[in-house]
């Protein structure tokens, strides 16, 4: 997917492009999605990987293609991949925010569902009604495909609470092209894997992966400890990755890789028609690689379950809302925190109760309101009376603002603790945000059965090298 943010960066570049109105002319284009039209000051974007066997102009991939994507036979259409990017109107920086896609939201006109059936579920169910009307195949494919279309635009708004300017679409196809035209990108793993379903056969360490590996490498899901969220991770380091080689000089440099990227963007992209993709590109003059952040929402429960019995991710929206406004800059977070950025606090939280669960769900509370996480685990430094907040000093300011986000407790001095670094240790007496007698909105329950997963720290395509992953 950042090879589609790289592709449009590049053409602003104006280094060794010479075709761009014809670069731009050859993406296809859809209208009638239900889009916001940016009026609230910056440019939210939709960005989303399918699992078409087809390319963008619907054409379908070769035998040749399919086996090298280990793309099976499958027939539905889902987003495997959910991305929601926010860029300021001055285009200085880009944040993406990923959303895992077996998120269990609410789907337009079908209910509960995961997210990333939203789109396929929706396109199928409108097909079969359009075929029984007597509609052409060619007709009905075209209009229910604008139709899940706009279902996963509508969820993602309604989960997030952004209204989406514009849509961006990207197949299987569409990331080896990319990836092969930038020369490959170098990924690191902190273990050999092995797992046949994806493809994904590699040895630990640092190395560069071809398109076709590297689709393995984001796609695969089974045989990671955190399922779904390691794989966002993985995309996200990629990501990163792709987005800091297309902006380097050997990039912007080589018409050859410019070329095949162009002819990659024009084989597999799919924009919104009311897109002004050359405006949009002038406004991103100034981006650099450590500019563009990549996000994760919070989860509430990694392992949840319906009452059907489908394993799906549960997600808090009032908690996603609040993580998304701040992290796209729409939240009184400096007010509610005395001034102190929550994005820029990294939070251990550790459980000295006999609660299972509390430091998880007091971490996830942190990150509703912007905090960093960092370790959450037990408590193992001996027997604590009272919950605390540890800092080096007792009047750190971003100590003082964890506490004031925890309901109140108190901030205490702990020698040895680096300057900066805040810890909060729950005891029994805890009745904060998170606790088991909390009304607050944040307030996650009491099951000790949930896998809580608070937002890791953000990954900025402006590192240097990969970042080692699952």
């Amino acid at each position: 997917m950042a090879g589609v943010v790289a592709a449009l960066v590049l053409v602003v570049t104006g280094l060794g492009w010479h075709s761009v109105d014809e670069l731009v002319s050859s993406i296809e284009r859809i209208g009638n999605l239900g889009l916001g039209g940016g009026t609230d000051g910056a440019v939210d974007i939709l960005m989303v990987g399918i699992d078409s066997r087809t390319d963008a102009h619907g054409n379908p991939l070769s035998e040749d293609e399919r086996a090298m994507l280990h793309a099976g036979d499958e027939v539905g259409l889902n987003t495997d991949t959910i991305v929601l990017i926010r860029v300021p109107n001055d285009g200085s920086s880009a944040t993406a925010i990923s959303i895992p896609r077996d998120s269990y939201v609410d789907i337009p006109g079908l209910g509960k569902g995961k997210i990333n059936s939203a789109y396929g579920v929706t396109k199928s169910t409108e097909q079969q009604k359009l075929l029984d009307k007597g509609v052409s195949a060619a007709e009905a494919d075209k209009k229910s495909t604008q139709a899940g279309r706009q279902a996963l635009i509508k969820s993602v708004a309604n989960l997030t609470g952004i209204t989406v300017d514009h849509y961006a679409e990207v197949g299987l196809l569409g990331f080896v092209l990319l990836t092969d035209a930038v020369g490959g990108v170098e990924v690191c793993l902190n273990n050999a894997v092995y797992e046949p379903m994806s493809g994904a056969d590699f040895p630990a360490g640092r190395q560069k992966l071809n398109g076709a590996e590297a689709l393995s490498f984001v796609r695969q899901r089974h045989d990671l400890p955190r399922g779904d969220l390691d794989r966002i991770v993985r995309q996200q380091v990629y990501m990163a990755q792709l987005v800091h080689q297309v902006l380097s000089a050997k990039t912007l440099t080589s018409p050859t890789r410019l070329k095949n990227l162009s002819d990659a963007v024009g084989r597999t992209v799919v924009l919104d028609d009311d897109w002004d993709v050359l405006k949009f590109m002038n406004q991103l003059q100034d981006l650099s690689g450590g500019q563009v952040k990549f996000e994760t929402i919070p989860v509430k429960d990694l392992n949840g379950w319906t009452d059907n019995g489908e394993s799906v991710v549960i997600v808090d929206p009032v908690a996603v809302q609040k993580y998304v406004a701040k992290m796209v800059g729409d939240d009184d977070a400096h007010e509610e925190t005395g001034g102190v950025d929550p994005s820029t606090v990294t939070v251990d939280v550790y459980n000295a109760s006999g609660t299972g669960g509390l430091a998880g769900q007091a971490a996830q509370v942190l990150a509703g309101k912007g905090f960093r996480t960092g370790t959450v685990d037990n408590w193992i430094g001996g027997p604590v009376q009272s919950s605390r907040v540890l800092a080096a000093s007792s009047g750190d300011p971003k100590a003082r603002a964890v506490a004031k986000a925890l309901g109140g407790i108190p901030v205490l001095s702990e020698a040895g603790l680096p300057e900066g670094a805040v810890r909060v240790v729950l005891a029994s007496d805890y009745s904060g945000p998170g606790s088991a007698v909390s009304t607050g909105t944040f307030d996650l329950g009491t099951s000790t059965t949930a896998t809580p997963v608070p937002p890791a720290a953000p990954i900025d395509a402006g590192q240097n090298g990969p970042k080692c992953v699952n």
